[in-house]
Parts: structure tokens; sequence; C-alpha cells
């Protein structure tokens, strides 16, 4: 939000319509539910009572959910994401743990390509 230019819309993240219609969406969906199975079958009246208690607390909890995960929501760091720091090409054995001298094994655990030098004991 820091970097939001003034007169711009937001992106669909960091506005309040998302969260808005995510809920929405489950709180229709808990209101039909709440109102076709709460009856308890077509020769009873439908309970819209319950039907708008179900929405309500649908909907609000949601929303709760909603805004809490878009407010811990933060950025990758530009360096991430490079390939820096991990070794994951298994021709080359990393220098660390299981690699060569070390009973044979490459880097993961998997034997190497290469006989074991008795001498690098």
């Amino acid at each position: 939000m820091a970097n939001q230019e003034p007169g711009a819309p937001r992106k669909l993240r960091t506005s309040v319509k998302g969260p808005l219609m995510f809920s929405a969406f489950w709180g229709v969906l808990a209101f039909l539910a709440v109102l076709i199975f709460a009856s308890g079958g077509s020769a009873r009246a439908p309970r819209f009572d319950l039907a708008f208690t179900g929405a309500g607390i649908a909907f609000i909890v949601s929303l709760v959910i909603a805004a809490m995960l878009s407010m811990s929501h933060k950025e990758n760091a530009d360096h991430l994401g490079k390939g820096s720091g991990v070794n994951l090409s298994s021709r080359k054995p990393s220098t660390g743990h299981g690699g060569p001298g070390h009973g044979g094994t490459s880097s993961g655990g998997f034997p190497s390509d290469e006989p074991e030098d008795p001498a690098a004991r």
C-alpha cells in the first residue's frame, strides 16, 4: 500500500472489493444451504431466520479471515527465486555431508558415478 499512486485504481488484492466479494459469496452459499437443509423437507415452511443467521455468520467469519490474510501478505525480495545458494545439480556433488570421500554418495544420499577412492578416507 505504500507504493500506491494517488488517483490510480487499486489492485483487487489490495482493495476492499476482493474480500467483500469473497465473503458475500460464502454468505449467499451459507444462506441457501441453511434455507434448504434447516426446513427439514418441502412439507414444512422454510426457516429464513436460521438462513439469515447462518449467512451473517459465514459473511463475518470469511471477511475476518480474508482481511487477516491480506494484511499478512508480504512480497518476496528480489534476490529470491534466482537460484542462488542451492546446488540442485546431481552431477556436481557438494563438499558437505555426503560429498565425495564420505561413503561414496553425492549430495542427497544417492550413490555417485565416480569409484570410491580408499586413499581419500
